[in-house]
C-alpha cells in the first residue's frame, strides 16, 4: 500500500479494563485532507480503537481491506471514483464482521439513509458535532466486538458439542464462569441463585459438560411445576402394587439419573416432607421407593437452583436448614440481565442468529434505534424475555436489519412509570430536577456515561459538564 496514500495514527488509550486486549483497527476514508485529518483526531479518542488508518479514496480503502482486519470503516459517501456506497458494498463481502459509518452532506442524507439497508451501521450528517461522532463510532465499535464474540462462543459451542452456550462478557458473568469452572471440578454441593429467566439451568448444564460426568445422564426437574402429590413419585418412583393403580415398576429420575446429574430446579418450592427424603439420599446415597422393602443405592451428583434466596425460607421455617448448607457447598450468583447490560447486545445478535437461521429468515443485524432500546430496557423477564422478543422481532422484520418498527410499543416509548416518576419527587428548582435525573439515569446505567448521554439526548461533553456542575458522584 502507497505510505502517500495512508497515514498510520496510533491511538492513545487502549481500553484499561478486562478487556483491553481487544485490538480493533479502525478505517477512515476521506478525499477532504482536513476532514479526513479531524476524523482521526476525532476518532484517536475511542476507548476500543487500537489503531487509526487514513486513506484519501475508496480504492485504497479497498487495499486495506483485503489485507487488514477492520472492525470500523468511517467514509465519506461522495468521493471521486468509486463512492461511499462501492465501498459500503466491498467491505460487505469480503468484511461482513465490519462495520461502516456513512459522513455524508445535507444532499447526500438520502442516500445514506438508503445505505441502512444495505447494512451500514449508522450515519453522521456534515457539519457533525465531533462528539456526537465519537460516540457513533464507539457504539459500532461495540456492536462489531458483540458480533465476533458472538461468532467465537459459537465456534467455541460447536468444538466442545455444546448446544446451548453461556453467553456473556461482564464481570459478572466471568465470576460466573470462574465459579463453573470450580464446581465442575471438584464434586460438591452447588446452588444457583438467580431470578426467573436468568440462564440457571444454561449454568448447570455447563456444569455438567466440564465435569467428570459429562457422559453420563443429565436429568432435570422443576419442583414447581409437579404437585406434592407426585413429585416423590417422580424423583424415587414406586414398586407394583406400592397403590391402587401401579401395575408396573415406575424408576424415579434418580435411579434414571444413576452416575450422572439431577438437576433440581425451584427447589424452593419443595415441600418439607421431601426435602427430609432428600437429605437422606444426599447423606447415604439411599432412597425407598414406594412399596419396596429395600433401600435403593445410586450414585448421582444433585445441583439445585432458586428463584429466591433460600436463606429467608430457612429463617421462615419453609427449608430445612441442614439441606440448605447440604446443597450450598458452593453458591453461584447469576446476576439479573438489567445488571450485565454490556452482554445485551452480544445476547441479542446470539439469538439472532440463532431463531433467524431456525425460521429461515435472512435477517442479518440490528439497527442503532434497536439496539438502544434493548439497552435502556430494564428486561424483569431477563434473558428469556429477550429471547422471546428477539423471535418476536424476526418473525416482523421485512428486511435484513431489524428496524425501530418491530419493536413492542413498551420498548419503543417511554414507560408510564417513567413518564410519570417525577410527579412524585417535591416541589423543587429546575437544576434540582435536572441533577435528580442524571443521578437517577446514571444509576440505571451503572455509571456508563456515554449509554446516559444518549438516555438524555445529550453530548457526552455535556453530561460532563452538568455532572462536574452539581458535584454528582457516578
Amino acid at each position: 500500500m502507497n505510505p502517500a496514500v495512508a497515514s498510520r495514527v496510533v491511538a492513545d488509550g487502549a481500553r484499561a479494563d478486562a478487556h483491553a486486549t481487544r485490538a480493533l483497527r479502525v478505517l477512515v476514508a476521506e478525499d477532504d485532507r482536513d476532514m479526513r485529518e479531524l476524523i482521526g483526531i476525532v476518532l484517536r479518542s475511542l476507548s476500543g480503537a487500537a489503531e487509526v488508518l487514513t486513506v484519501e479514496n475508496a480504492v485504497a480503502a479497498m487495499d486495506v481491506l483485503e489485507d487488514h482486519p477492520v472492525a470500523l470503516l468511517v467514509t465519506d459517501l461522495r468521493m471521486p471514483g468509486a463512492d461511499g456506497l462501492d465501498l459500503l458494498r466491498f467491505a460487505r463481502t469480503h468484511q461482513p464482521l465490519c462495520q461502516v459509518l456513512l459522513v455524508t452532506g445535507f444532499a447526500t442524507v438520502d442516500s445514506a439513509v438508503a445505505a441502512l439497508k444495505d447494512g451500514a451501521f449508522d450515519y453522521v450528517q456534515k457539519p457533525f458535532d465531533t462528539e456526537h461522532l465519537r460516540v457513533r463510532a464507539e457504539a459500532a465499535l461495540e456492536y462489531h466486538f458483540a458480533l465476533a464474540e458472538a461468532a467465537r462462543l459459537r465456534q467455541s459451542a460447536v468444538e466442545s458439542g455444546a448446544q446451548s452456550p453461556l453467553v456473556g462478557r461482564s464481570r459478572g458473568m466471568e465470576r460466573v464462569e470462574r465459579l463453573i469452572a470450580a464446581a465442575a471440578a471438584y464434586e460438591t454441593g452447588v446452588l444457583v441463585n438467580g431470578e426467573s429467566g436468568s440462564g440457571k439451568e444454561l449454568v448447570v448444564r455447563r456444569i455438567h459438560r466440564l465435569g467428570a460426568r459429562r457422559d453420563k445422564p443429565f436429568v432435570a426437574i422443576n419442583c414447581a411445576a409437579i404437585p406434592d402429590t407426585l413429585i416423590e413419585s417422580e424423583l424415587f418412583g414406586y414398586r407394583r402394587g406400592a397403590f391402587t393403580g401401579a401395575e408396573r415398576h415406575k424408576a424415579g429420575l434418580f435411579e434414571v439419573a444413576d452416575g450422572g446429574t439431577l438437576f433440581l430446579d425451584e427447589i424452593n418450592n419443595a415441600p418439607m416432607a421431601l426435602q427430609a427424603k432428600l437429605l437422606r439420599v444426599l447423606q447415604d446415597g439411599q432412597f425407598y421407593p414406594a412399596g419396596a422393602t429395600e433401600a435403593v443405592s445410586v450414585d448421582v451428583r444433585v445441583i439445585a437452583a432458586t428463584n429466591v434466596p433460600l436463606l429467608d425460607l430457612v429463617d421462615s421455617g419453609a427449608f430445612r436448614r441442614d439441606l440448605y448448607y447440604r446443597l450450598s457447598v458452593m453458591e453461584i450468583d447469576l446476576p439479573p440481565l438489567r445488571e450485565r447490560r454490556e452482554d445485551i447486545a452480544l445476547l441479542a445478535i446470539h439469538f439472532l442468529e440463532r431463531h433467524s437461521r431456525r425460521l429461515g429468515k435472512p435477517v442479518l443485524g440490528i439497527s442503532p434505534a434497536v439496539l438502544g432500546a434493548l439497552l435502556r430496557y430494564d428486561w424483569p423477564g431477563n434473558v428469556r424475555e429477550l429471547e422471546n422478543l428477539m423471535q418476536r422481532m424476526i418473525i416482523l422484520c421485512h428486511g435484513e436489519r431489524l428496524e425501530a418498527d418491530v419493536l413492542p410499543a413498551h420498548l419503543a416509548e417511554p414507560r408510564a412509570a417513567d413518564a410519570h416518576s417525577i410527579d412524585y419527587l417535591p416541589p423543587q428548582s429546575l437544576e434540582e430536577m435536572e441533577a435528580y435525573v442524571i443521578r437517577k439515569t446514571l444509576r440505571k446505567t451503572s455509571g456508563d456515561r456515554t449509554l446516559t448521554a444518549e438516555i438524555l439526548g445529550i453530548d457526552k461533553s455535556t453530561l460532563w459538564r452538568k455532572v462536574k456542575r452539581y458535584n454528582i458522584k457516578d
